[in-house]
């Protein structure tokens, strides 16, 4: 038996075969890169942030599981786990952090071997997830990393999940009061670059925490374009 540190909580994995393994009770794929990416990213994350994004990427392998999808497991895995490395301290850049993550991600699988495409969903993945009405209608692999995030997020789906599922995935990464948590990480964010805040949903936390904060309106942008009509 081997162990996955957490910070505060551990997670039992149990060997399956030399190309899965069960993390809390879900079959996950098992390949040396994706051993790399969690390591990344629980060394680049807060414990709240890592155990949201494992927690993620086993709802999206549940789900994937009782909706009989077909897609590319290591692809979920990756594009799961570093959803939200734009989040962290590690990760910078001009853009809004869903794009400023997804670029890191690349670069991190960048000489593993993937193919254009591959990387591309990796990217689609991570730029996408907070966007899912346009997520959600893309490739297999982008729509189920999305759905497992979302349930996490905002317990989108959660009724379908076995009730042991749910209770082990929690119980093996709990949520280490990431309400409030990812809260104060979007605040700080929103405080510190607001010009990336204003088409994501950055800016609802703007507008219901940060004093003072004022979007740009879509509508003004429009209005005040250099053009007669």
């Amino acid at each position: 038996m081997t162990h996955v540190s957490t910070g505060t909580a551990s997670a039992s994995i149990d060997r399956e075969s030399p190309s899965t393994r069960l993390i809390a009770g879900i079959s996950v794929s098992d390949t040396p890169l994706i051993t790399a990416v969690v390591e990344y990213a629980q060394r680049v994350s807060e414990p709240y942030l890592f155990n949201h994004a494992m927690r993620s990427w086993l709802f999206a392998e549940a789900i994937g599981r009782m909706k009989r999808i077909d897609y590319d497991r290591e692809i979920v895995a990756i594009g799961t786990i570093l959803h939200d490395i734009g989040l962290t301290a590690s990760v910078s850049g001009p853009n809004r952090f869903e794009v400023n993550g997804a670029d890191a991600a690349v670069a991190f699988i960048k000489g593993q071997g993937f193919s254009d495409r591959r990387a591309q969903l990796v990217w689609d993945l991570v730029a996408l997830n907070s966007t899912p009405s346009l997520a959600l209608h893309k490739e297999p692999e982008v729509a189920v990393g999305t759905m497992g995030i979302g349930l996490d997020y905002g317990g989108f789906g959660v009724q379908a999940l076995p009730a042991g599922d749910l209770e082990s995935i929690l119980s093996a990464f709990p949520r280490l009061k990431m309400k409030q948590a990812f809260a104060d990480t979007c605040c700080r964010l929103v405080t510190d670059k607001p010009e990336t805040s204003y088409d994501n949903f950055l800016r609802d936390f703007g507008e219901r925490f940060v004093p003072g904060y004022k979007a740009v309106s879509t509508v003004d942008l429009l209005m005040n374009a250099p053009f007669d009509e």
